[in-house]
């Protein structure tokens, strides 16, 4: 089957099987590598992508549901400001973040902060916990996604970082 789908805002169409899952799709395809083919069940956050705005799992989304979707990668997403806001307030807390987790940490950290009410310690500390992955820890991860939320603040205000 041929599936037809937005990728990093641009529309693509491949030949694929229709239960061959998205994380190899991306990465056999689209040499997409920042995608990361790890626990094959949803557990690791390695594979994580936006797909249809949603944080999910790669491995999890068949090729079949692909046609007319939408997928980010972290690869599309290291261009928006989200993922500056990001990476300056991980940087500002000095959160270091392995390439293994990196994906799964990036989308996660992005979803709190769309969030309008404000975020308890535990919120963010818990939003993290299907992560397996522990280059960082949590309350490291904690104070980069606060840090974040400084850094989106000063942006929206200032114009820049």
């Amino acid at each position: 089957m041929t599936a037809t789908f937005i990728l990093n805002g641009e529309t693509v169409a491949t030949k694929v099987e229709p239960n061959q899952r998205l994380v190899d799709i991306l990465r056999e395809e689209f040499t997409l590598t920042g995608t990361k083919s790890a626990c094959h069940s949803g557990f690791c956050g390695a594979c994580t992508v936006l797909f249809n705005n949603t944080v999910s799992p790669s491995c999890l989304i068949p090729a079949f549901r692909l046609n007319g979707s939408k997928v980010v990668t972290i690869e599309g997403f290291m261009q928006s400001e989200e993922y500056q806001d990001l990476a300056e307030g991980f940087k500002e807390s000095g959160a270091g973040i392995c390439d293994y987790c990196r994906a799964g940490k990036i989308f996660i950290g992005a979803s709190l902060l769309r969030k309008k009410h404000i975020l308890s310690r535990e919120e963010i500390a818990a939003a993290f916990d299907s992560i397996k992955c522990r280059c960082t820890d949590s309350e490291t991860l904690v104070n980069g996604i606060l840090a974040a939320i400084e850094v989106k603040k000063r942006r929206k205000t200032d114009g820049k970082l």
